[in-house]
C-alpha cells in the first residue's frame, strides 16, 4: 500500500487541472454513475469538534474513495492546524488498500475551493473583485482558486477574529501579490463592494441578509455543512434567480437548503448545469450551496494517485 505524504501532494497538486477534476466529478454524479452515500457526521462534543466520513465509487472505476476529514477549533490554542484528516483509494476489484494520501486535510479544503471557483467559471463571471466571509483555511483557498478563473484584483474579506483577518491580509499579500485586500467591518460591507461572495465559516445564524446584496451578486456559501449550520437569510434562497447545489439531497439535509425546504424542487445540480446549462436573470442574485460530496474526494484523489503513479514510473513529471 502506497502512502503520500502531505508534501508530495503539495508538489503535485495543480489549481487549473483539479477545477477541471471537480468538473468531471459532477458530471458524472449527475449523469447517475457514482454511488456517493450521505456523508457520516461524528460530534466530539469535548473539543467543540467535529468528523466528517465521506466516500464515493464510479461504476466501473479502478477504485472507491473513503475520506476522513476533521475541524478541531481548539488546536488554535495549540499552535496546531484546525482541519486534519486523510483519504483512502481501495480496489474497486479486490476492496484492498491502494494508497492512504496522509493530506491532512488539504485535498478536501482544495476541492472545496476549486467546486466554487468552477461553479464561478461555469457561470461566465467576469469579476474583478471578490468578496470573503471568514478568514481561515478555506478563505486563502477561495481566493487562489478564484484568481486561476478570474482577473482577481481586489478583495473584501470580512471575519470574527480581527488578528486572523490581519493575518489573512499578510497572507495574501504573498500568496497573491498583485491583489489588494481590504479588510470590511461587517458581511453587509462586503457586500457593497463585491457581486461576488464566498461564505466559508461555521456560522449558525445568517451572516449576510437578501437586503444585503447587490443585483446581479453571485454567492458560493460553503461552509453550511451539516445540521444546523447555516451563513444565508432564507430569504436570499427565495429569491435566487438560479439556485445550484452540489446535490439536492444532501443540502437539504445539510446545507443551506435545510432552512429553506422549500426551494429544493427548483434548485439545479451543478453537475447538471455543467452539461446543459439554463438562462436565468443576470440581474438576479445566484446562489451556490456546497456541503461538498464523496465524489470530488473520490476524483481528487485519484488525480493525486495518478500524478504520483506517473513520475514513479518515469513519467514526464518525474524529470
Amino acid at each position: 500500500m502506497q502512502i503520500i505524504d502531505l508534501e508530495t501532494i503539495r508538489s503535485r497538486y495543480v489549481a487549473p487541472e483539479v477545477i477541471d477534476a471537480m468538473r468531471e466529478a459532477l458530471v458524472a454524479q449527475a449523469r447517475g454513475e457514482c454511488d456517493t452515500p450521505m456523508p457520516m457526521h461524528l460530534a466530539i462534543e469535548p473539543e467543540n469538534a467535529e468528523v466528517h466520513i465521506k466516500s464515493s465509487y464510479q461504476q466501473g472505476g479502478p477504485f472507491f474513495a473513503v475520506k476522513i476529514a476533521a475541524g478541531f477549533p481548539n488546536n488554535l490554542a495549540r499552535g496546531l492546524s484546525v482541519g486534519s484528516g486523510m483519504m483512502l483509494l481501495l480496489s474497486a476489484a479486490t476492496g484492498e488498500p491502494v494508497a492512504v494520501l496522509a493530506d491532512d486535510g488539504f485535498l478536501t479544503d482544495a476541492r472545496t475551493a476549486a467546486v466554487s471557483a468552477l461553479v464561478t467559471r461555469e457561470l461566465g463571471r467576469q469579476d474583478t473583485i471578490l468578496g470573503i466571509i471568514g478568514s481561515g483555511i478555506q478563505a486563502r483557498l477561495q481566493a487562489q482558486m478564484h484568481a486561476e478563473v478570474l482577473d482577481l484584483q481586489n478583495i473584501w474579506v470580512w471575519g470574527r477574529n480581527a488578528e486572523r483577518v490581519r493575518s489573512y491580509v499578510e497572507d495574501m499579500s504573498e500568496l497573491l501579490p498583485g491583489v489588494v485586500v481590504s479588510i470590511a467591518a461587517t458581511p453587509a460591507e462586503v457586500a457593497q463592494h463585491a457581486k461576488l461572495i464566498t461564505t466559508v465559516t461555521a456560522a449558525r445564524k445568517p451572516l449576510l441578509m437578501a437586503d444585503d446584496l447587490q443585483p446581479g451578486t453571485h454567492i458560493a456559501a460553503v461552509g453550511s455543512d451539516s445540521t444546523g449550520k447555516q451563513e444565508l437569510d432564507p430569504e436570499i434562497l427565495n429569491r435566487a434567480a438560479l439556485l445550484l447545489v452540489d446535490s439536492r439531497d444532501q443540502c437539504a439535509s445539510l446545507g443551506e437548503l435545510q432552512h429553506a425546504l422549500g426551494v429544493k424542487e427548483r434548485a439545479i445540480e451543478a453537475g447538471e448545469f455543467c452539461q446543459t446549462p439554463v438562462g436565468f436573470d443576470r440581474d438576479g442574485i445566484t446562489v451556490g450551496d456546497f456541503t461538498g460530496l464523496g465524489v470530488e474526494d473520490l476524483y481528487v484523489a485519484q488525480y493525486i494517485h495518478g500524478k504520483v503513479s506517473a513520475v514513479a514510473a518515469g513519467g514526464e513529471e518525474g524529470e
